[in-house]
Formats: C-alpha cells, structure tokens, sequence
C-alpha cells in the first residue's frame, strides 16, 4: 500500500481535518465563509494541502450546475467538501478551481498550540 505523503502548513490558524487532525487549508486562504454545503455552513477556499480527489461530476447546486469533484482527506479518506471545476454560468466562474470545505462535518479549527478547539 506504501506510506501516505503528508504536507503541514507551518503557519497558523488554520483548518484541519476533523477525523485525522491532517492539516487542511490556511485561515487566510478563505475566501468567503457564507457558503452553504451538503451539510451546513461552509467555507470557499483558494487552496488546501492532503487533498484527494473524486472524479469529474456535473452537479446541480444552489447557484446553477457546476462541473465538481468530491475533495476528501488524502490521509484519512474523510469526505471534506468539494472542488469546482467548471461553472456553466459566467456569474459563478470565480468558483473555478476553487474548493468548498463543510464548516460542521469534517474541518477542525486548529490556532497556535496545534491543538484542535473543541
């Protein structure tokens, strides 16, 4: 199976995977926090880091069909959120390449000590 490569981000806060603690995406990298996903509250971020990929998916959200791919933690397999790919609506193209992380279901909020908050 062989050992999974796992990158850390060395600057803080950030957000974590809620299942491993792997680290997620930086605080500074949310672009906006009043997103709505499949479960709640969620966050639009420009990057994360231990991602793994879902394939290619035509999905009708909230804002019209979108080309997405189910992001999960490449350590633990968590289903995290999802990444955008194609916006059929040219309004919604700044969502491309883009991610969506579930606030509730699977992000820890990590500060200094890199510990999570309960």
């Amino acid at each position: 199976m062989g050992f999974v490569f796992q990158q850390f981000i060395d600057e803080v806060p950030i957000y974590a995977c809620l299942n491993c603690q792997a680290h997620i995406t930086r605080k500074a990298s949310v672009i906006s926090r009043t997103f709505q996903g499949r479960l709640g509250r969620a966050y639009l971020t420009e990057s994360v880091v231990n991602e793994k990929l879902g394939k290619n998916e035509d999905r009708l959200l909230m804002t019209g069909l979108h080309t997405v791919r189910d992001l999960h933690c490449r350590c633990c397999n968590t289903l995290l959120g999802w990444k955008y790919i194609r916006a059929f609506d040219k309004a919604q193209r700044y969502k491309e390449g883009r991610y969506v992380l579930e606030q509730d279901a699977n992000s820890a909020d990590i500060d200094g000590d890199f510990a999570p908050k309960p």
